[in-house]
């Protein structure tokens, strides 16, 4: 099971993550994102943090060879992919992410390229970091690693699990006091309510 913290940009949110139990950090590319991270500074934070949880490289609508670059000198563990045509990039673990509109297809979760699959909701011309939530059932699937984005906190995310059954959540904005910036206390009382949900549903 996968507890993500999306946006992280300093080494004093990540290793507060790290020390409350998350098992996966996101880092976005995006230029266009709030929460961007230049690749030198993500090479500085990267090589000054503890082995263990998963790194995520966040990228949108990048071309395959620029993503296998970033990921092979920050040794990402994990590259998640959003785009309208994405490029596959060769030998990586991809984590697909997708934007569930009213008109959703679980057909997309098929795709056997994408080791799991990130839903995230689907405001227009905003790829994650929305804050806002989607009809959680929708990611429910007898196969799929589905992990589950967008408008979660500690406050709804034992519901979050329990309506989709997810491989995995993944939190952002909502745990934050700026773009960029995680407020501690919430992230930490968010990822002890991911842990115990998560938990919960893999002993039903």
């Amino acid at each position: 099971m996968i507890v993500k913290i999306c946006g992280i940009t300093n080494r004093d949110d990540a290793l507060a993550a790290i020390e409350a139990g998350a098992n996966a950090l996101g880092f976005n590319f995006y230029p266009h994102s709030p929460r961007f991270l230049p690749v030198e500074r993500a090479w500085e934070l990267l090589a000054d943090l503890p082995a263990g949880p998963l790194k995520v490289g966040v990228f949108v609508n990048e071309p395959a060879d620029r993503v296998e670059a970033i990921a092979s000198r920050l040794g990402l563990d994990v590259v998640q992919l959003y785009g309208d045509e994405i490029q596959w990039p060769a030998g990586m673990r991809v984590w697909r992410a997708l934007r569930v509109a009213p008109d959703w297809d679980p057909a997309r979760l098929e795709d056997s390229r994408a080791e799991a699959f990130l839903l995230d909701a689907a405001p227009a011309g905003i790829w994650g970091g929305s804050g806002m939530t989607f009809d959680w059932s929708l990611a429910r699937h007898p196969k799929a690693k589905v992990i589950i984005a967008g408008g979660l906190d500690e406050s709804n995310v034992r519901e979050a699990v329990r309506r989709a059954r997810p491989w995995g959540v993944d939190a952002c904005s909502r745990l934050e006091r700026a773009p960029g910036r995680k407020d501690h206390a919430r992230m930490q009382r968010f990822i002890r309510e991911a842990l115990a949900a998560l938990s919960g549903e893999a002993t039903c």
